[in-house]
């Protein structure tokens, strides 16, 4: 589903924000990808949905070398992806199911089929009720719940998003992430940087940590921070000495 091999990445101002990476992730994963700010997250979704290019190595998404794509179908690529961003990217001027429809409209989807998917997502992340408001008149997390199912309207196969309960209070950030459970029970892949520490532990899925550009820990059913040693009791001090 997502393969990366050797993958370095390093801007114009000398900075090697990736540093040969190499993963797999496979369909239906949910994978967390954590880390401090400029750890290389960002940089990773960049490459993933070819909004950077990598300086070397090799990218595979959905069957598609990302690296060699020609710029004319990198478009395509990008329509084969639900992606989600920190500050949702809503369109002000268009109401909730214009936002979501557009997702649709781009890939000249016919009326009857977008009506049936939109007013389905929109279910799905509980905003049935105002598809008629516009972003301004919407809560941050009912904003975030546009975003989700502008997302996942085309029914992708890979859903990216980066820190999508960054900007959100706790209880609303759960309510969010039971949204993304269940849309990976469905089958879809969820890669998700994010630095809530609190969402990451209590689901204890697969978690990568980028450390300097580098993978410094790729474990399943993890935690945010590597669990440490318990330590020695006066009695495993005897025991062990």
């Amino acid at each position: 589903m997502i393969h990366l091999k050797d993958v370095t990445k390093i801007y114009d101002n000398k900075v090697r924000a990736l540093d040969s990476v190499s993963l797999d992730i496979e369909r239906g994963e949910f994978v967390f990808v954590v880390g401090t700010s400029g750890s290389g997250k960002s940089t990773l979704m960049k490459l993933l949905m070819r909004e950077e290019i990598a300086t070397s190595g090799s990218i595979v998404v959905n069957e598609k070398d990302v690296t060699k794509l020609k710029q004319k179908d990198v478009p395509y690529l990008r329509r084969s992806l639900g992606v989600i961003f920190q500050d949702y990217r809503l369109l002000e001027d268009k109401t909730v199911y214009e936002n979501v429809a557009f997702a649709m409209q781009v890939i000249e989807a016919p009326r009857r089929i977008m009506e049936r998917s939109v007013n389905t997502v929109l279910d799905i992340v509980g905003l049935r009720d105002k598809f008629k408001n516009f972003p301004a008149q919407l809560s941050g997390g009912e904003q975030q719940r546009v975003a989700i199912a502008r997302a996942i309207v085309n029914d992708p196969q890979i859903v990216l998003a980066d820190e999508p309960t960054g900007n959100l209070d706790p209880e609303t950030g759960r309510d969010i992430m039971d949204i993304f459970q269940r849309i990976n029970a469905a089958g879809t892949t969820i890669l998700m940087a994010t630095h809530d520490k609190t969402v990451v532990d209590q689901m204890q899925r697969r978690v990568i940590a980028l450390d300097g550009g580098k993978i410094v820990r790729d474990e399943k059913g993890g935690l945010y921070e590597k669990k440490s040693a318990k330590p020695l009791t006066p009695y495993d001090k005897i025991f062990y000495r």
